[in-house]
């Protein structure tokens, strides 16, 4: 009686509503397009970094694609012991992306995936005591983890803008920086002026739209198109072997605690959305079908997997909570992984037009974090110069590629990634000043004591000629306090 009751209560879940086939299509493909311009752009970064041809970078996209929908369908449905059942779609996480590119710097493709098997696989052997761990990763730590992760890939966005090609005799050519230029232009508009369903499209839109123009005007190449299969099954280990390298274990590794933090918010905010309970039973089976699809990806050519956050927002703005329909989004992504044309044509977009694009999504990212970062209680700590030296640690690499050039290589290939740099000192310094507190100062840092640089306008509004403010009071020339109306009070 007790286990009917249960299932009972299970059945009237919000998630499990059951929807019309020709709702789950039209609310999947939605979730699709809201996220195809996010997973696409990191098979996109990494192949052009590992140094691949047009073809082999498209086998990097549908290979993404489809392990990306083998990832949804496990969340959204789930196994015993794996998936939240709740409407997350997963993909390519971004959080690794400079880290595997540092990676593949020295081991090539190769050991990117080797380093995200292993690292997952680590994850994935301390889900269960993870919430244990979560301490050592507040706000302050994944603010800035997240605010780095942005900073350091608009270099890739400038350098897309320039043309993507440095040998290319058209590198940097007003022509490109042009058509970047447009693209971005062309994202505001639409985020602008669109409905609410284009703003939410509005990067993948004008990378169409930008790419359109680049045809018309000579500047986008599709005759490598047609070469190849249109269908195919995804090839296993295409890109050769695994190997597995200490120090580039490491360095992914980092960026898995990081991605366990960031999955554990979007299902917890998922949660939240579609009102129903979240366990620590339910968190604990989530965070075991990222780990188990970012141990599966690399066996297809894709990376680390993770729940993207805008399609937890299309939850919120659709109130569509059926985990169905998100389960058939995946359906839609493994289709889209069979298709090695579509890899081939997203490949064909002009570097030029990602640049522009990815100017604002890689923006977007970086503001997700100072989003982050603004809730972290600033006063009586160190917490703002804990933010000060990690972004700044993290910037080195960035701002200095060569810095870490005559170190050993396992030095340079931990630190060479902003995002490594940042999170291993965050870690550190977050440990020192509020974990281990014995011994630290009474007083307070300059950095900390000096006031806030903010202004309001009802400051000044109410300043006449003479009138001053003193211990948050306001005088006149005389000398007379001036009453504030509350919308002046501080």
């Amino acid at each position: 009686m007790a286990n009917a009751e249960e299932q009972m209560a299970q059945d009237a879940r919000p998630e499990d509503e059951k929807l019309s086939i020709g709702a789950n299509l039209a609310y999947g493909l939605q979730h699709v397009l809201t996220m195809y311009g996010g997973i696409v752009a990191v098979p996109l970064i990494l192949g052009q970094a590992a140094g691949l041809n047009a073809g082999e970078v498209g086998l990097l996209i549908t290979a993404s694609l489809f392990a990306g929908g083998l990832a949804t369908i496990l969340q959204t449905l789930g196994l015993p012991f794996f998936g939240c059942r709740l409407p997350l779609v997963q993909g390519v996480s971004f959080s690794g992306v400079a880290t595997m590119i540092a990676i593949s710097g020295n081991g090539g493709i190769q050991s990117i995936l080797g380093a995200v098997i292993a690292a997952s696989l680590i994850g994935l052997i301390i889900t269960p005591v993870f919430s244990r761990i979560t301490r050592f990763f507040p706000p302050l730590v994944t603010g800035i983890v997240v605010t780095t992760i942005g900073l350091t890939l608009m270099p890739v966005a400038a350098f897309w803008a320039m043309g993507g090609n440095k040998n290319s005799p058209d590198f940097g050519s007003p022509a490109n920086i042009q058509l970047a230029a447009v693209t971005l232009v062309i994202v505001l508009v639409l985020s602008k002026l669109g409905s609410p369903s284009i703003s939410r499209l509005s990067i993948l839109l004008a990378l169409v739209i930008g790419t359109v123009i680049a045809f018309v005007v000579g500047m986008a190449d599709f005759s490598q198109v047609p070469d190849g299969p249109f269908f195919a099954l995804p090839t296993i280990f295409h890109f050769g072997y695994p190997t597995f390298e200490i120090a580039a274990i490491i360095s992914m590794f980092i960026v898995i605690m990081v991605t366990l933090v960031e999955t554990s918010a979007d299902i917890l905010a998922v949660g939240e959305i579609v009102e129903t309970k979240v366990d620590s039973r339910r968190l604990g089976d989530g965070l075991r079908a990222d780990m188990l699809s970012s141990i599966i990806a690399p066996v297809f050519g894709s990376f680390t997997q993770s729940a993207f956050a805008q399609n937890v927002g299309l939850v919120a703005v659709t109130g569509v909570k059926s985990r169905y329909v998100v389960a058939t989004g995946g359906v839609f992504l493994v289709a889209l992984g069979l298709l090695p044309v579509m890899g081939r044509i997203v490949a064909a977009v002009p570097s030029a037009v990602l640049g522009g694009a990815g100017i604002v999504l890689f923006g977007t990212v970086a503001a997700s974090g100072i989003r982050t970062l603004s809730k972290v209680d600033y006063n009586n700590n160190m917490n703002l110069v804990i933010v000060a030296t990690s972004i700044g640690f993290g910037m080195i690499p960035i701002a200095s590629p060569s810095f870490y050039e005559h170190f050993p290589a396992w030095v340079a290939t931990i630190f060479h990634s902003g995002i490594s740099s940042a999170a291993l000192m965050a870690i550190c310094l977050n440990l020192l000043f509020n974990h281990f507190t014995t011994g630290n100062s009474d007083q307070q840092s300059v950095f900390v004591a000096a006031s806030e640089r903010t202004i309001r306008y009802q400051d000044i509004a109410v300043l006449h000629d003479g009138d001053y403010f003193l211990n948050g009071k306001l005088y006149n020339a005389k000398g007379v306090e001036v009453p504030l109306i509350p919308s002046e009070a501080h």
